[in-house]
């Protein structure tokens, strides 16, 4: 009765064939919902009418009409309209509905009419600035955002020297200030890059280097050809979506700490990633790579939940992790150092296996992943790695779920395997 906006969840899902089973974290979908197998993806029985004809029935019923009101801006916040039920409920007989069911007047605006306000900016934001330089694109029209550019955003145009890479598919370097209001920066460069090119075409390169501290979904949504680098740190959701390209994250120089012991990145990065690698010389927040698809990642350590609902992709942490690690994993490889043998008790063992890195091609691509961390970052603790190799590879763990176990990464099968004729999955 008054809400502006409601959400249709579980029985949208329902409408579309789920069975609520309740297992999507197993890979075991009955129906194909929510499952990565494709003999239980064949058997996903719902097609887009079966929603279209719900909403329709939704939309169809009378229970407005019975009010003589006609449209759901006539109802919302008509608490007159409401009566409260007496049920005899003991967890319920000592609720206070008074204070839902007081009226404070009516909106000034109807919902629709809130709804079709024009659509507020913030002014351009810096991908905007990036994109305004002809030298960069000249794909997007840059007089509107040239006009409203503020002073600093002014001397980050002026201070760059590029060749017009989009359109040419040149090579450009680039290097940019960043704080933390710039969000979602990368976003709507690589949408650019992907109307022009697609996911893959693109033969270019883009390499940007900012510095400062980065604000939400840096890095979002990278297309191959995508090379950025971040000397600072950075918030929640690096690299989410990313599709393609390559990540650094590396704290600034002199920063008075141990990169390995310090978070550098928020939470929740990688978010839904389906290519690309990223690279992190410092611990990143919870659920890293959570619903990972392809990208391949290095960090230094996480909090809870990494590799949650993985699917596909590698991922090395060289560090400490939190609890309930691969929960929910059902695709990819994450190899994990355990200096301590405390990583143990941290995983979630519902689906994935967890074992010593034995097979020559998972030992190969374990230490070929270092060596990139190693060659972008400068990172000490990887370096410190490589130098006792034979120390330090029998102390990672590597987490293998169901649908990797026979893979030569992961399968004692191929301990024999001449690891110079294996091709490596790669982003």
């Amino acid at each position: 009765m008054g809400a502006d906006e409601y959400g249709f969840g579980s029985v949208a899902m329902i409408a579309t064939g789920c069975v609520m089973a309740r297992i999507c974290h197993t890979n075991n979908c009955p129906v194909g919902v929510a499952s990565q197998r494709e003999e239980l993806r064949a058997r996903f029985p719902g097609v887009p009418g079966d929603l279209v004809n719900f909403f329709l029935y939704v939309a169809e019923e009378r229970h407005i009409g019975t009010t003589g009101l006609e449209k759901l801006d006539d109802v919302i916040g008509r608490t007159d309209l409401l009566r409260p039920r007496d049920i005899s409920l003991v967890k319920t007989q000592h609720l206070d509905l008074s204070y839902i069911l007081s009226n404070v007047g009516l909106p000034k605006w109807s919902s629709t009419e809130i709804r079709n306000q024009d659509v507020h900016s913030n002014g351009p934001v810096l991908d905007d600035i990036i994109l305004a330089d002809p030298e960069v694109s000249n794909l997007v029209g840059g007089g509107n955002v040239h006009h409203c550019i503020s002073n600093r955003k002014k001397e980050i145009l002026q201070s760059v020297v590029t060749s017009d890479a989009i359109e040419n598919e040149k090579v450009v370097n680039k290097s940019i200030k960043i704080y933390n209001v710039d969000r979602a920066v990368c976003g709507r460069i690589a949408g650019v890059v992907a109307k022009k090119y697609g996911d893959t075409g693109f033969a270019g390169q883009l390499n940007i280097t900012f510095t400062g501290s980065a604000g939400q979904s840096f890095a979002c949504f990278l297309t191959p050809g995508m090379n950025i680098r971040l000397i600072g740190e950075a918030n929640d959701y690096v690299g989410k979506g990313m599709a393609g390209g390559e990540l650094v994250v590396t704290p600034v120089e002199d920063t008075g700490f141990l990169p390995e012991d310090a978070t550098i990145v928020g939470n929740t990065c990688l978010y839904g990633a389906t290519g690309g690698q990223i690279f992190v010389r410092g611990k990143g927040g919870e659920r890293f790579a959570v619903r990972n698809s392809l990208a391949e990642a290095v960090v230094e350590g996480t909090g809870d939940h990494c590799c949650e609902y993985m699917t596909g992709g590698c991922v090395v942490v060289l560090g400490k992790v939190g609890r309930n690690v691969a929960a929910g994993m059902t695709g990819g490889l994450a190899y994990i150092l355990d200096e301590d043998d405390t990583l143990i008790p941290k995983v979630n063992k519902e689906i994935v296996k967890i074992q010593r890195v034995t097979a020559p091609v998972g030992q190969m691509q374990l230490k070929s992943l270092i060596e990139a961390h190693v060659e972008k970052t400068g990172s000490s603790k990887g370096s410190a790695i490589l130098k006792e190799w034979d120390t330090y590879l029998p102390l990672f763990w590597q987490l293998v779920p169901p649908s990797e176990e026979d893979t030569p990464e992961a399968s004692a099968e191929f301990e024999r395997t001449d690891a110079s004729q294996v091709t490596l999955q790669s982003a």
